[in-house]
């Protein structure tokens, strides 16, 4: 088996894959909320359900589209579509750190702060001319 090397975004890269990424998040958001809703009614007991199941294969496939694209979700509640792309600023390996509500990928946070920790990119990496 082959290994995967990391892909690293730049900010400019990041941003173009957002149309594609923005579908494939709102697709996650929609499953979980349906997974939540079935929850509720059941009180909690979802073990063995196979509507559950489907919707969390379908959501794993989503997931690995995202992968395949070199980015990572990181919303395990399902409720704001946090997607990490991995990417170098100030030979740093950090990621670029995009919410589902925001629409452009304009901070990053290191690889251990998590959405805490976010800081605005620097203005020279998200200007297309340069």
């Amino acid at each position: 088996m082959t290994e995967i090397k990391e892909k690293y975004f730049t900010p400019r890269e990041a941003n173009k894959t957002l149309p594609l990424v923005k579908q494939i998040v709102r697709d996650i958001l929609e499953r979980g909320f349906e997974i939540k809703t079935i929850a509720d009614s059941l009180n909690g007991r979802i073990e063995g359900n196979e509507e559950i199941e489907s919707l969390f294969s379908q959501i794993q496939s989503y997931m690995d589209e995202l992968k395949e694209l070199g980015c990572y979700y990181k919303d395990w509640n399902f409720s704001v579509g946090l997607v990490d792309f991995p990417s170098i600023i100030d030979d740093q390996e950090v990621f670029l750190c995009w919410r589902s509500d925001e629409r452009a990928i304009t901070h990053y946070h290191g690889m251990h702060e998590g959405y805490a920790g976010r800081k605005r990119i620097p203005g020279e990496l998200l200007d297309p001319e340069k």
